[in-house]
């Protein structure tokens, strides 16, 4: 059995193939991030699904795309989780970079891929291998344009009462918005990256609204300028994205690459899809 998964930092995608290439089932775990959980919080969620547990020892390969992957040490902490959860299989730990370009860029061709999802980075792929210009400092520092910054900068604008009266009073009703509910999210739970990700909906749904409009367009701005712009080649290939904030704001997100004379290509929710036909080419 071959196990292919794409992991956010809210939830992974699992699909299980054999050997011919055949799906034998799909299933989903929360996000499996490294860099913001524990051993014993991913074990958990690994043992806490049925179909995982219940095939972790038909497992031959264990191809594994996430956030929170992008340095040696915590592919390395992930693989001995898995090795020793899935005792027969292969472990393969790649950085969700890599199934954002397999499932929007072919092998060969050239591209910048961007994931604007709960998070956000940006890759430059030469049709072998990506490059990036910018080292991730996580979610407090970066993520320019994702959910998270979009639902810190919404509590922000909430609190130093920026936002449009009419605005705030709708999202208040919407959402539990007292000081030490956010602070309990924020500094005493887990996830608060994800947590902070819940509220780019609000900004979504109500995107129309001119302060919303203001903040969609200077975020993805912002992600053009501090991402983007830093490869030479940007304005020469096609633009690829994936993730929920591109696929649901992708009219705002070609109206300002247009602006920055960039061709936008694919824009997916998930990248699974496209992942499961990459490996079945290459079985």
């Amino acid at each position: 059995m071959i196990l292919i998964v794409d992991s956010g930092a809210t939830k992974s995608d699992w699909i299980a193939l054999n050997e011919k290439g055949e799906e034998l089932f799909k299933t989903q775990t929360l996000g499996l991030s490294p860099e913001v959980l524990t051993r014993e919080v991913i074990e958990d969620r690994l043992a806490n699904n049925f179909e995982i547990s219940q095939n972790r020892e038909k497992v031959s390969q264990l191809h594994f795309y996430g956030a929170g992957c992008g340095t040696e040490r915590m592919k390395k902490f992930l693989s001995e989780i898995f090795t020793v959860f899935f005792p027969k299989a292969k472990i393969d730990v790649k950085e969700d970079t890599y199934a954002a370009i397999y499932a929007t860029t072919d092998i060969g061709k050239q591209g910048i891929v961007c994931i604007l999802g709960t998070g956000s980075n940006c890759s430059y792929y030469d049709g072998h291998q990506p490059f990036q210009k910018v080292t991730s400092l996580g979610y407090i520092l970066m993520d320019d344009a994702s959910g998270n910054y979009f639902g810190r900068k919404l509590l922000r604008d909430l609190y130093f009462h920026k936002i449009p009266q009419d605005l705030a009073i709708k999202f208040t009703k919407e959402y539990p918005l007292e000081a030490d509910i956010i602070k309990e999210h924020l500094y005493k739970q887990p996830n608060p990256n994800t947590y902070l990700a819940t509220f780019a909906r609000f900004l979504i749904e109500n995107k129309d609204h001119r302060y919303c409009r203001g903040v969609i367009n200077k975020g993805l701005q912002q992600f053009v300028n501090n991402y983007i712009m830093q490869f030479e080649l940007a304005t020469k290939v096609p633009c690829h994205f994936v993730g929920s904030i591109a696929y649901y704001l992708k009219d705002e997100l070609e109206a300002v690459l247009n602006n920055n004379d960039l061709v936008i290509g694919k824009v997916l929710r998930k990248p699974i899809d496209g992942l499961v036909e990459f490996h079945r080419k290459t079985m």
